[in-house]
């Protein structure tokens, strides 16, 4: 994996030059207003700082890109380390500043972690780590910490060099076990949870501590979720957007922010569509919010319905188009959407995104997944996070269906309860952290 920072004057210049010089697959792990040191920084703008990263896929660098440096920690040494994240890292080398290096990465649980450890804090040890995980402590670096000084607290004497040894291996061993319980208990698959712990053992070298192994996990599962797929505009033709699910997910909802956030926000030329007319009440809801956002609406029943509207609305920048949730066992109504969605290739350009409840379960998310799958591509739209304390199923379906995340809903509130998907505030939670930043 490769890390490297890009200081512009706004967090788009500073992304396009990662793009650059690294390439369009990389993720945008953190960005963080910097302001300039010194007396005459005061009279100085403050610029934008973010932070990139990209999986390598060869042994061979990328020109110009250094791996970045983490921190290790061990108690009674207030030194600081650097590691590099690629296989041919060298020895550790002394750096100067531990703070600015751990923010690169936003590495929350691994700051307090760190600041814990050099104020010398230490309390007696957790006697139930399931416990301490369904709390949702703050940090999992410090429930380890206080596990592991307790329990060497009780160890007996005999070789120092063979106990410090042991005593890694065992630390090691108790963190992947606890990473391991902590995913499981966010509902995150036993087999994704496996190759997870699996990728950190790759991690585990002679003088690697616990707090670069985190942190290796947190940026690894970054990676796999990737940046959100968001609308954009990208060209001067016009972009149908349908929205498929089942019933109850709250797809009608979620159209009305994303409109309202296009119209208000974007200042974009709109016109909303319901291909439902199953549910005389949905639409109505959708034609109400149209009205409210002074927006064109139509009521599409059979195919000429549909090409006359995608006629009347080729000026518009987006059609959002809301279909009939129903079951994945109605290839009736499923055969219905695929028409209306083939239809519209033809017209104009098409976006699709699957909405889905993250309280539903995995085995029925799969399923439903599965059968849109048959039949178009599709971006994520995870709704109703207000309603659990487990995200494990947004990294399962990520994984399963391989398709981009895009928005998330976590409550009823038109626009508000809505926000770009934020891949550094999932890892947080399912990490056992805050989902605050």
């Amino acid at each position: 994996m490769i890390i490297k920072k890009f200081v512009a004057k706004t967090e788009e210049e500073a992304t396009k030059a990662a793009k650059s010089e690294m390439g369009e697959g990389v993720v945008i792990m953190n960005v963080r207003t910097v302001k300039p040191g010194g007396f005459f920084g005061f009279f100085k703008s403050a610029q934008v700082e973010v932070t990139a990263a990209i999986e390598e896929v060869s042994d061979k660098p990328v020109s110009g890109v250094k791996p970045a440096n983490l921190p290790s920690y061990r108690n009674g040494d207030k030194k600081q380390h650097t590691m590099s994240l690629d296989k041919g890292s060298k020895a550790p080398e002394e750096t100067e500043k531990k703070d600015d290096v751990i923010s690169d990465l936003d590495l929350s649980i691994v700051r307090d972690a760190a600041r814990k450890i050099d104020e010398g804090e230490n309390s007696e040890p957790k006697k139930d780590s399931s416990k301490a995980i369904s709390d949702k402590l703050d940090s999992i670096h410090s429930l380890i910490e206080k596990q592991i000084k307790g329990e060497q607290g009780e160890a007996s004497e005999g070789d120092e060099e063979g106990k410090e040894k042991a005593g890694e291996d065992d630390e090691i061993s108790r963190f992947l076990a606890l990473i391991s319980e902590t995913l499981k208990d966010n509902e995150v698959e036993e087999k994704y949870v496996n190759s997870i712990v699996e990728e950190a053992r790759q991690l585990r070298k002679p003088g690697v501590s616990i707090d670069y192994m985190l942190s290796g996990i947190y940026q690894r599962l970054i990676l796999k979720f990737g940046e959100a797929a968001t609308i954009e505009k990208n060209a001067n033709e016009p972009e149908a957007v349908f929205f498929l699910g089942p019933t109850g997910v709250g797809k009608t909802t979620t159209i009305a922010k994303i409109a309202s956030r296009l119209v208000v926000q974007d200042k974009k030329r709109i016109a909303l569509v319901t291909t439902d007319t199953y549910r005389v009440k949905a639409a109505e809801q959708l034609r109400t919010y149209a009205d409210i956002l002074n927006v064109p609406f139509r009521i599409v029943y059979v195919e000429e319905d549909m090409k006359s509207a995608l006629n009347e609305f080729r000026n518009f920048d987006f059609v959002l188009v809301d279909t009939a949730g129903h079951s994945p066992k109605n290839d009736e109504q499923i055969g219905n959407q695929k028409q209306f969605i083939d239809l519209t290739k033809e017209v104009m350009k098409i976006n699709v995104y699957l909405v889905l409840s993250v309280t539903t379960k995995y085995r029925d998310l799969k399923n439903i997944a599965d059968t849109y799958s048959r039949f178009t591509d599709y971006r994520l739209i995870f709704t109703k996070l207000d309603e659990t304390t487990t995200l494990g199923n947004m990294l399962n379906l990520k994984l399963h269906t391989k398709a981009d995340v895009s928005y998330v809903t976590n409550g009823q509130d038109v626009p508000d309860d809505m926000e770009v998907f934020d891949a550094q505030k999932t890892v947080r939670v399912l990490l056992g952290g805050k989902a605050s930043d």
